[in-house]
């Protein structure tokens, strides 16, 4: 297949955003009009899309074929890593894979292509004689990047009380083309040299960092404003001016221009030693060396910072959060941030997350160390979107095009890469399933990688070597296959090494940083190895191929040190917590975790936990039985790994179990005691969301012996109500009070802009599970007297409820199962007349559920219409269900009756059935009947046996979320006290009110959040030892429930308590 002329070109996945295409119609129209001979491409396949910038019409007009099948395809390319499923055996693609700096999440891709012997060519490695890349976006990202903040910064201003010629701007995908976007800019500009700017906001400065092709775009477009370009070191003397009435003519220039300013890494640092002047080698070697100045000589009189530059750890940062909130006191004229460069918690330490092209932007309030969506109030505005070139896709996949377009020929038609160009030779990481010779260094990277979750770290072959030293190597590592040599020459003498650290550049300019600890028995061969890498980073030769600059390779070597094994030393071991399951629920307790010891976490670790102290980080495992789901779980989460794992399997579980400190258990409760007797076997803790079984309680006694903690029914039903009513109750027995009633409503909703049905309800998961709870009996007591509720009619016993300061919300609740048992739990069965559970629903559901329940609709016996493979349609079972006689019916005698579509006829069908009293609630009923489309005439699958499988099938398909709607959930306790002292009975109010949030156009539900958060606030607490209680446990005792409160309340959730007297 390899070398056939055969060209095909994916249809992109990695982003909705993404519309490039690596060739355009036009660069096809070359290739396969030259002829086969000339271009050596004998056709071209395109995946359809309906998204991609150049319309699926304008390649086949020239001669493509449009197929979903590549199957014919040679050579297949694409913009972004595809999905693993459309990688296809023994075929070469070209794409950003971005595998050949052996990072670990990217490992996946090319374990796949290896193993479907691939050909992979990484546009990034095909670079040219100067040592510069030839394949970049850089320029279409600083460009994107600027417009789409001038746009920003015009409504920035307006809502500081100036209104400026950028609100005229749009963002940068919202023109037709870089030309349009160019004149925009170019119309505002004028309209600055015309009327000006306020003075109140001037001089307008916008600083530039570094020099390359994404500083060089945004500065292309900078320059199309009336602009002046200041030195660094003139900035105070332009403030100077400003200020300064003598200057009237600079004062007058001034409100009509914006400034300029670039600035190199020789404006950002100086060397602590003052008689040295900064060197940018020395810079690069030691970087300790060196102090950062920029927040003292550069960001006071910056209005916005562009920031293009790549940063790595360990450099000192360009801003700091404490920086940035001095610089505010002191009256900073700092209006926001442009990071192009999208590097999150990098060099501006505050930007802490990346934002989307629909959201491209969010404001940090340096005063209150907090993040907010609008552009109202103090701070900064900040951008941060990783995919900019995109917005720009027609010029973008032009410009990249014309360069690809002129090795599609070589690498088309060729089956033996030695036949290549040496620049595409290069680029090939590898063939035919097997790395090539350059890019052998992977897997020894993979294999001494430092997050290798390997049960024992310290057996890695450098730590049983004698002597080890620590070597740091810093330059284009990757990109120029320096790397290989450096573990060429270890590996040469005999020696051994460990990667300690590893940080790869991110674009062409930018430099990469590995530590290396290389071992050796015999302190010869270690300093043997240390000359022979010594000369590699500083050569004699002077008359290299590539300029000193662009080859720079700094060395640095640590003090030798004489080893001593030790097994078991885990002092450095980060705390680890596994997590099963993947999903809603998942995701954002994953998120939580993973964040522990970042900066959003500090905000209120000490504030919740007191003096214990918060760990630097915590690892985080998620497995799942589909790895896919894993990955995607886990997606954009920094220290958090994917695992396939069946937890049915106890070897392969007890494996991961014994690398981890927290397991939590988001499976199926029917899991739980397996995987507890595993934890307890390995003196590991654990936490689930689900309530306790009578086998989880009969391992109580079994794992206070282990000295293990099973912490169960931490979620949110049960969970956080367990929290908040234990908090009220304990507050009211502390004053000496007793519990007269105590009632708990709880229900996961659409929002009210979600709520566009009927039913006023939607499914997030299938239905059947909340279909069934409605037909379940129930049992509480109501001032003494017990009640019982049959499930045949506990939609009828629905009551209307207004929450009190939340007057909006039109709900009714449902008596939810056997309430009694919580007067036990809680501890109230003696005291409290009232003791009552009830599942909220809005007003109304469970009036037309009730009807639902009177057709059979929810029967859950096989119905004699659908058995046996039976076809018939949704309106003919509907017919049945309310017994109208259909013409086949009347042949055997009696009157047939038409089918029943019409809303009004429905209607009265159900009152003259008797399943609707009333002809309003017959009409609710009827527009749910039709809304779920059970009048339709649309064969019923085959899978469905009952009117209960109908009835879940048409709820899931027709009452699901939209990808942009948010679900809501609604936790309300009263609590009402009385006092022996005479004092007035006093009523308790908490609410928990939580939306689904939206980010990064992905959606967390409220009830994955409210679930998931308190299950990894468990764990946390487990982790720091905080719960000191072992065995089984609830969260009802203050170890648990007061500090998860206070963190659930820090994190953002909304947690309102109120106390009224009688």
């Amino acid at each position: 297949m390899l070398g056939n002329g055969v060209v095909g070109i994916l249809s992109e996945s990695s982003n909705v955003w993404e519309r490039r295409a690596p060739l355009s119609p036009s660069h096809c129209a070359r290739l396969l009009r030259s002829g086969k001979d000339k271009s050596r491409v004998d056709r071209i396949i395109v995946q359809p899309s309906t998204k991609r910038i150049h319309h699926d019409a304008l390649y086949e007009d020239v001669g493509c074929e449009v197929s979903d099948d590549l199957s014919e395809c040679g050579l297949i390319l694409g913009v972004k890593q595809p999905k693993l499923e459309m990688i296809l055996p023994d075929r070469a693609y070209a794409f950003f894979s971005h595998t050949h700096k052996a990072q670990r999440e990217n490992m996946p891709l090319l374990d796949k292509v290896l193993s479907e012997r691939v050909s992979l060519y990484d546009y990034e490695l095909i670079v040219g004689d100067n040592g510069k890349r030839m394949l970049a976006f850089g320029k279409y990202a600083g460009r994107a990047g600027l417009i789409d903040f001038l746009r920003a910064l015009g409504t920035r201003y307006l809502n500081l009380g100036y209104s400026t010629p950028f609100l005229s701007l749009g963002a940068s995908y919202m023109y037709c083309s870089l030309a349009a976007a160019k004149a925009a800019v170019i119309s505002v500009g004028e309209e600055i040299a015309t009327l000006g700017l306020p003075s109140g906001i001037s001089p307008l400065v916008f600083v530039f960092t570094g020099s390359g092709n994404v500083s060089q775009g945004a500065q292309e477009i900078f320059k199309l404003l009336p602009h002046t370009f200041v030195d660094p070191s003139n900035l105070p003397k332009l403030f100077g001016m400003a200020g300064d009435v003598s200057h009237p003519s600079q004062t007058s220039r001034r409100v009509f221009h914006v400034y300029g300013c670039v600035v190199s890494c020789q404006d950002m640092v100086s060397p602590k030693d003052p008689s040295k002047r900064f060197d940018k080698i020395d810079y690069y070697t030691h970087p300790e060396h060196y102090i950062p100045i920029f927040h003292e000589r550069i960001a006071p009189y910056a209005s916005v910072i562009v920031n293009c530059m790549y940063w790595e750890k360990r450099f000192p940062r360009l801003l700091t959060t404490k920086q940035l909130q001095e610089l505010k006191r002191k009256g900073s004229p700092l209006v926001g941030i442009s990071d192009i460069t999208c590097d999150i918690g990098g060099s501006i330490e505050f930007i802490n997350q990346t934002t989307s092209l629909e959201r491209p932007f969010f404001r940090y309030n340096p005063f209150t160390d907090s993040y907010h969506d609008d552009m109202e109030g103090d701070g900064v505005i900040c951008l941060a979107v990783d995919i900019l070139p995109t917005e720009f896709a027609r010029e973008a996949s032009q410009h990249f095009g014309d360069i690809l377009s002129q090795f599609i020929g070589s690498l088309a038609s060729t089956k033996d890469i030695s036949e290549l160009p040496s620049h595409l030779r290069r680029a090939c990481i590898a063939h035919e399933g097997a790395l090539t010779s350059l890019y052998e260094y992977i897997p020894r990277m993979r294999n001494s990688d430092s997050t290798d979750s390997s049960p024992n770290p310290a057996s890695s072959p450098s730590n049983k070597k004698k002597y080890t030293t620590l070597v740091s190597l810093s330059g284009h590592l990757f990109d120029q296959f320096l790397i290989n040599e450096a573990l060429d020459i270890i590996e040469a003498a005999g020696g051994y090494f460990h990667l300690v650290r590893c940080e790869v550049g991110q674009s062409a300019n930018a430099m990469s940083y590995s530590e290396l600890e290389v071992g050796a028995d015999d302190i010869a061969v270690l300093n043997q190895i240390m000359d022979s890498i010594t000369s590699i980073a500083y050569p004699s030769d002077k008359s290299q191929k590539f300029s000193m600059e662009t080859n720079i390779f700094s060395l640095k070597v640590g003090q030798v040190s004489e080893c001593v094994t030790k097994n078991g030393d885990d002092s450095k071991k980060k705390p680890a917590v596994l997590i099963l399951g993947a999903g809603r629920v998942c995701q954002p307790a994953a998120e939580f975790l993973a964040s522990i010891g970042k900066i959003s976490s500090r905000r209120w670790f000490k504030k919740c936990m007191g003096n214990v102290e918060e760990p630097k980080e915590v690892k985080v495992i998620v497995a799942s039985l589909y790895l896919k789901d894993a990955e995607e779980t886990i997606e954009g989460i920094p220290n958090a790994v994917a695992v396939q794992l069946d937890a049915m399997d106890y070897g392969s579980l007890c494996k991961y179990i014994a690398e981890v400190e927290v397991v939590i258990s988001l499976l199926p409760p029917s899991c739980h005691t397996h995987i507890a007797n595993a934890c307890i076997e390995l003196k590991k803790h654990l936490v689930t969301a689900s309530y306790v079984s009578d086998t989880m309680s009969k391992l109580d006694e079994k794992a206070k012996s282990a000295g293990v903690a099973i912490l169960c029914e931490m979620g949110l039903d049960p969970g956080i109500d367990h929290m908040m009513a234990m908090k009220m109750i304990n507050q009211a027995h502390a004053e000496n009070g007793k519990i007269k009633s105590f009632t708990s409503y709880c229900g996961g909703l659409p929002s009210p802009a979600a709520a566009n049905n009927p039913l006023a309800y939607k499914f997030s998961w299938n239905p059947a599970g909340a279909i069934r709870v409605g037909r379940t009996s129930a049992i509480y007591k109501f001032q003494g007297e017990t009640i019982n509720v049959d499930g045949n009619e506990l939609y009828d016993s629905a009551v209307r409820l207004r929450i009190p300061y939340l007057p909006a919300f039109a709900l009714e609740c449902l008596p939810n199962r056997n309430s009694l048992v919580y007067g036990d739990l809680y501890g109230i069965s003696g005291e409290a007349s009232t003791i009552f559970r009830g599942t909220l629903r809005y007003e109304g559901f469970s009036e037309i559920m009730g009807s639902l329940v009177k057709i059979s609709l929810f029967d859950d016996e096989v119905h004699p219409m659908l058995k046996e493979g039976k076809s018939t349609t949704f309106g003919s079972f509907l017919d049945e269900l309310l017994k109208i006689k259909t013409s086949k019916e009347a042949a055997d005698g009696g009157n047939a009756q038409v089918s029943l579509t019409d809303e009004k006829e429905i209607a009265r069908r159900l009152v003259m059935l008797g399943h609707c009293k009333e002809i309003t609630s017959a009409v609710k009923t009827a527009k749910a009947i039709r809304f779920l489309g059970l009048h339709e005439h649309e064969e019923i699958p085959a899978a469905c046996q009952s009117a209960f499988d109908v009835a879940c099938l048409r709820m899931e398909e027709r009452l699901a979320y939209s990808s942009f709607e948010q679900d809501m959930v609604l936790l309300h306790h009263e609590v009402e006290v009385e006092f022996p002292d005479g004092r007035p009975t006093e009523n308790h109010l908490a609410t928990l009110l939580e939306f689904g949030r939206t980010k990064d156009r992905k959606t967390t539900t409220a009830m994955g959040l409210t679930v998931g958060i308190p299950a990894a606030i468990g764990a946390l607490l487990l982790l720091v030892n905080k719960i000191q209680t072992r065995g089984v446990v609830l969260p009802l005792e203050p170890e648990v429930y007061v500090p998860a409160l206070d963190i659930l309340e820090a994190y953002g959730f909304k947690l309102l308590e109120k106390m009224e007297c009688n």
